[in-house]
């Protein structure tokens, strides 16, 4: 079996696509399998690094590469045919373009566009609204199969590796996401909250759980800078003790360890602190009760799918352009977590709008005290997503079928 897949930035790649290759692999050890990275905003630059060193086997593309492959040049160990083309990610055109270059058949994961109704000859979906979205778009009910969500087998894995010293064990998880302005300003901020939160429980377990695609340079720098004058982060170091990595008050006074296995951490801890993403998914489906934060102290400084997120770069006008865009936007809907949206109602703390660090350690606390909350929120989480696990192992029956 010969197989391409579209991959892009973190989310998808750590979240769709490690869970199905790790299952492509088991029941098919000998896949010919081209990962090709597509360019993206969010991408972090490590997705090829983390890529190679789990797959050692897989043939994995840069961005750049894929671009020349596409605009029509030949590449050195890129086929001249497959048997499937598969969307994991990206723009769906780039999908389109590797099929019309690679041929074989072709699927998709999740989304799709009434242009592309005649290419995808199977569309796999996460849940049923997924399925009438995928039948909206054209996709004819016979071509759709319902696998489930990819990132619940993520989760799965990754919280099942050992955890590291610093786990806050009953304690609570900060997960402040992967793009660089998340890290550049969340980062400063939730450092600020633990402060606070230290100051009045100093025997609370606290720490930060990041990616493998956040690297230590960008952690410094952005725990140095202090983030956004308007988010109100604090100002700290990254210090290294004995192999182990935390951020320190600039007194020195308190440390607070830094994770890499953040999921580990989070199957361990009594409450996570992130942002709205594929992480609340992830940290539900473990049964850890969550709080989100949506913050528009700063909306010029958001990232946005597409152009719009260039619109602050225009002189004079640009900045309270975007800012009307971004916090129209969030308030369109009531639900920005992904767990709420598929529940229909409010089981993770949602806080949109501006936020300060004392405001979100006091609802922490709040959460945290609340042993009838996170009695009964952790397993209703957990059951959300309980039918989803072996998604990835669904959908690889069904591609081995598809390129049979």
């Amino acid at each position: 079996m010969r197989i391409a897949l579209t991959a892009n930035g973190p989310g998808e790649v750590a979240g769709w696509l490690r869970p199905l290759l790790r299952s492509l692999y088991q029941r098919k050890p000998d896949a010919d399998v081209h990962v090709f990275l597509v360019p993206d905003d969010y991408a972090t630059g490590f997705e090829s690094q983390i890529l190679r060193e789990e797959f050692a086997q897989a043939h994995v593309y840069e961005p750049r590469t894929y671009v020349q492959f596409a605009l029509g040049r030949r590449v050195a160990g890129i086929p001249e045919r497959v048997d499937l083309v598969q969307y994991v990610g990206g723009d769906l055109m780039h999908a389109a373009r590797l099929h019309a270059r690679l041929k074989g058949r072709a699927a998709t994961y999740r989304f799709s566009a009434r242009r592309y109704r005649a290419l995808f000859e199977r569309a796999f979906a996460v849940g049923r609204d997924n399925v009438e979205q995928l039948e909206d778009w054209g996709i004819p009910p016979e071509r759709i199969v319902l696998v489930g969500n990819l990132a619940i087998d993520a989760a799965l894995i990754e919280s099942n590796v050992p955890t590291q010293a610093g786990t806050p064990a009953d304690g609570i998880l900060i997960m402040p996401g992967s793009r660089a302005y998340e890290l550049d300003n969340l980062i400063p901020f939730f450092f600020s909250m633990a402060l606070r939160i230290l100051r009045e429980r100093p025997d609370l377990p606290i720490a930060i759980g990041l990616t493998p695609f956040t690297s230590r340079a960008r952690l410094q720098s952005a725990i140095e800078r202090g983030g956004h004058e308007r988010i109100f982060g604090r100002r700290g170091r990254l210090v290294d003790e004995d192999g182990r990595d935390y951020l320190e008050s600039l007194d020195g006074g308190v440390r607070i360890p830094v994770l890499s296995n953040a999921l580990a951490a989070a199957k361990q801890a009594r409450l996570v602190l992130t942002i709205p993403g594929t992480k609340t998914v992830q940290v539900a489906a473990l049964g850890t009760p969550v709080i989100t934060i949506t913050p528009l102290n700063a909306p010029e400084a958001v990232t946005v799918n597409g152009p719009l997120t260039y619109l602050d770069r225009i002189p004079l006008v640009g900045v309270p352009l975007k800012r009307a865009f971004v916090v129209g936007v969030s308030r369109r809907y009531v639900h920005h977590a992904q767990p709420n949206i598929d529940a229909g109602s409010t089981l993770i703390r949602e806080v949109h709008g501006t936020v300060t660090p004392g405001r979100i350690a006091r609802l922490a606390l709040e959460h945290y005290d609340d042993r009838g909350w996170i009695a009964s929120t952790g397993p209703r989480l957990a059951e959300l997503y309980r039918d989803h696990a072996g998604a990835a192992d669904r959908m690889v029956s069904s591609l081995l079928e598809l390129a049979a």
